[in-house]
């Protein structure tokens, strides 16, 4: 007996021993009989189906009625987010309620629809919650709420037990309450294992975390099995739901024990042979289950699959420093505006000459993809809208991204009301996930309408109106009477064209509105002029050789800030998309990077561009790191002061020049402010007089003003009469390192060489004041371009220099001047990489040959005079 029991003893060992080793085959095998057993079970079902009803039975439902399916599907699923909730509270490391959240989603709708017997499950939240935590901890926790999965299945088979065995219903199952029994068992014996078995396993395991747990559990197995009933309550099914319950419990734990994910098949074949014993006819069993699995497992899954792209893909981008992400929201910026202006464009042709559009093979491949109107006025009218809003995008507006949804989904629901198809349906959704994407290359505040965009979208309305107007005037009965019209510019109906034409007239209002709301209203400009500011920063830091154009109050100023203080400011003037700086900014150049920096930043929210104007190599170089390129515009000439002579042959002309005004009485003085209103009124007829039907200009260059020359002493020639002739006003840089003057003016009727008179006069001045060097300014495009490896727009604007004196004489500048510069410091423009150098010199040479303005209005204006 001892020796027989040792034997079945060795037997057994040997036997688990090999189902140890073979378990993963036989659970393969078990699962594949199971999806055999399926197959067969299913095809016989569906061959004595009437797919015409099953087809009848899905259209017949109600937009309320699937809107509730798919609310209700979703809030089925929020208990299984209890098992995340408390999975944390056994892992050291805090998450945010929206990570769980997230994580939670994605676990349990992935499980739910492929479990394969939790190993999804326990790997997706072994990758999410892994931080901070050993891989002991996180596999004792997960493996502590997969206990609690089916706790409450089997509270649900209690009740099943208690509504067959209590009420009588569903006796028809009877046979099958074995599983009922079976199930009903897992509770009681998980709560003996975790209560009474002495382990260190369950030690962190508390009563508050447990009920949690079986809650959860209940409510997730209570509410599928809700949400089944309610499917079958809106398809309006008469059924016997309490019996329905019981089935759909006996088939749950049926699909658990099939190892098949999700129950898919098992759970299925089972609920249709139920269903049909209760009467049920096999077509509406089949939607039932089939807007079951819609509803509850793929809807919630394709969420979650959207929600698990998008945290890969951040791990990713991370990772990679975040390049993919750019790439990919600026891959979507491009497709939408690219998208919203091609169907506008679309949109426009088949409204406004349908016949040529329809001809044209590139339009008709187009034509499915954009928004379908069937009124003449809606479809101008959406044609601009996305025309203009595609603006707004363009310019990465922020404002622009919800009227652009908005104007999407109307655009959506009206062409799929009118012309329903999946393959629309995809697309359109595309687009709208592309709109998501593109939201984060969305930051600028406002909308600044550069000079080729307001010329294109003019050109576009301009062109559509003409080309209107002129097919309504050649298919009006007038015309048609004695011409043939072409059938490409043929129009359905004079009624039709009317309607297009007052759609025309809206449309223009509705850009107009749409261009004041993507425009915003950021200005830097100051509600007052800052005098006392720039005058503090000019006092402290001392000033450059343009920071006195600051006071010609035609100008903006930005000022740059560090710790509450004025530190640097910098002039500018407005002109489209450019914000155009004169010269170099004036105050703390240690802080030059920062407040360039700081500039372009708050300007590019607001839609501007920097253009800066007249600056030396340092600041260029400096620029060019911060993606800006640049060309030449000239040089700027200083005389060094303590090496000027009228001695010798080579000022052998100026020393004659000089002697011949001494001999006629000519003397020069210097006049300080306040000047009286006879000074000014004399020193006004020279400038009147020097000027004759020219404009004033201002901008890099000062301007007859009053308030602007009272701020600084002024050089004057006096005949021997005691007449004034001639004059200059002085630049103060708050230093005396630099001495330079701004206004140079004199009668017609003064003596050649007045001016040699003046700056020699000031030379001497500035030798005997302490001055170091006399700014003669500006010989524009001098030296630009000379080379044969120069850039071609520095060589197209030396054959300005070279060809144009003509009408301005800039070799003759450079010549005149050169006769007293010791040293020549080259001056450049610096604009935005990617910018056209050709508008970017038209813009330029637009804003300095403005007329100079009224002192009392201020422009947002700053830019150099292009040619001095």
């Amino acid at each position: 007996m001892f020796l027989r029991r040792g034997f079945m003893k060795r037997k057994f060992k040997n036997f688990t021993a090999f189902v140890d080793r073979k378990i993963t085959m036989i659970k393969l095998l078990f699962v594949l009989s199971v999806l055999t057993f399926i197959f067969f079970e299913l095809g016989r079902i569906f061959k004595s189906m009437s797919w015409e009803s099953v087809k009848e039975s899905i259209t017949g439902q109600s937009v309320t009625g699937i809107l509730l399916m798919t609310v209700l599907g979703f809030i089925a699923v929020v208990p299984m987010l209890t098992y995340d909730f408390v999975l944390v509270s056994f892992l050291p490391a805090n998450y945010s309620g929206r990570y769980i959240l997230r994580s939670g989603w994605i676990t349990n709708t992935f499980t739910n629809l492929a479990g394969f017997g939790g190993f999804l499950g326990a790997t997706l939240r072994a990758n999410f919650y892994n931080r901070s935590s050993s891989k002991k901890q996180v596999i004792f926790a997960i493996s502590k709420i997969a206990l609690f999965l089916l706790s409450g299945l089997s509270v649900c088979c209690l009740a099943a037990l208690a509504v067959l065995f209590g009420f009588g219903v569903a006796v028809q199952f009877k046979q099958y309450s074995i599983w009922l029994f079976g199930g009903a068992l897992y509770f009681p014996l998980l709560l003996i294992l975790t209560h009474f078995k002495d382990s260190s396993f369950f030690k962190d395991l508390s009563l508050k975390k447990e009920v949690a747990l079986v809650t959860g559990s209940t409510l997730e197995w209570s509410a599928a099995a809700g949400f089944f009933l309610f499917i079958g309550f809106s398809m309006g099914i008469n059924v016997d739901y309490l019996a329905v319950f019981v089935l759909y419990v006996i088939a749950s734990i049926i699909g658990v024990i099939s190892m098949v994910p999700g129950g898919l098949g098992s759970f299925d074949v089972f609920m249709l042979i139920g269903l049909a014993n209760l009467g049920v006819l096999d077509e509406t069993g089949v939607v039932w289950l089939l807007f079951f699995r819609i509803f509850y497992y793929i809807l919630p899954f394709t969420v979650g699959v959207v929600l698990f792209i998008h945290e890969t893909g951040r791990k990713i981008d991370n990772f990679l420093d975040g390049i993919p992400g750019t790439i990919l929201h600026k891959a979507a910026h491009g497709i939408l505006t690219l998208f919203l202006y091609v169907s506008g464009i679309v949109m426009l042709l088949e409204s406004t000459v349908p016949n040529f559009a329809f001809s044209n093979s590139i339009f008709v491949k187009l034509y499915p993809y954009t928004f379908f109107f069937l009124n003449q006025i809606s479809s101008v009218i959406f044609a601009f809208l996305l025309i203009g809003i595609a603006r707004g995008i363009e310019a990465k507006v922020k404002r622009a991204y919800w009227p652009t949804l908005m104007i999407l989904l109307v655009g959506i629901i009206n062409t799929l009301w009118r012309n329903f198809s999946l393959g629309m349906v995809c697309f359109l959704f595309i687009i709208m996930m592309i709109v998501f994407l593109s939201r984060k290359e969305l930051y600028r505040k406002q909308f600044a309408y550069s000079f080729g965009k307001a010329c294109f979208d003019g050109s576009l309305f301009v062109g559509s109106f003409i080309l209107y107007s002129i097919v309504g005037a050649i298919n009006s009965p007038q015309y048609t009477i004695h011409h043939a019209v072409p059938d490409a510019l043929l129009f359905p109906s004079e009624k039709v064209w009317l309607s297009g034409f007052l759609g025309l007239v809206i449309a223009a209002l509705v850009l107009f509105l749409i261009h004041r709301y993507l425009s915003g209203e950021i200005s830097f400009e100051e509600e007052e002029f800052p005098e006392k500011r720039i005058q503090a920063i000019i006092e402290c830091f001392a000033g450059n050789e343009t920071s006195h154009l600051a006071y010609l109050r035609d100008k903006s100023i930005y000022f740059f800030q560090s710790a509450g203080k004025d530190k640097l400011f910098f002039m500018y003037r407005k002109k489209a998309d450019k914000l155009i700086v004169m010269g170099e900014p004036v105050g703390d150049r240690t802080f030059l990077r920062e407040a360039v920096s700081q500039f372009m930043k708050e300007a590019d929210q607001a839609g501007y561009q920097l253009v800066f104007y007249e600056i030396n190599s340092e600041m260029t170089l400096m620029l060019h790191e911060l993606g800006f390129d640049f060309i030449k515009t000239g040089e700027e000439g200083y005389v060094k002061l303590s090496e000027f002579t009228l001695k010798g042959k080579k000022q052998r002309a100026q020393r004659a020049l000089i002697n011949k005004f001494k001999r006629e009485g000519y003397s020069f003085s210097l006049i300080k402010p306040p000047f009286s209103q006879r000074q000014m009124n004399e020193l006004k007829i020279i400038s009147d007089s020097w000027l004759g039907s020219q404009d004033e200009k201002g901008f890099s260059l000062g301007f007859f003003d009053e308030d602007y020359l009272n701020r600084a002493p002024v050089a004057i020639v006096r005949d021997s009469k005691q007449n004034t002739v001639a004059f200059a006003s002085l630049m103060p840089s708050g230093g005396k390192k630099i001495l330079s003057v701004d206004l140079m003016r004199h009668k017609k009727s003064a003596p050649s060489g007045i001016m040699d008179k003046i700056f020699i006069s000031l030379f001497e001045y500035g030798q005997k004041n302490g001055y170091e060097f006399f700014n003669m300014g500006m010989a524009p495009l001098s030296n630009v371009g000379r080379s044969e490896y120069s850039f071609i727009e520095e060589r197209a604007a030396h054959l300005i220099y070279e060809y144009g004196y003509h009408f301005y004489g800039f070799r003759g500048l450079r010549s005149y001047k050169n006769k007293y510069v010791t040293e020549w410091h080259s001056k450049y423009t610096a604009y935005r990489k990617r910018n056209s150098v050709l508008v970017t010199m038209l813009q330029l040479a637009s804003v300095v040959n403005q007329h100079a303005v009224d002192e009392h209005r201020k422009f947002s204006l700053m830019i150099a005079h292009f040619f001095k």
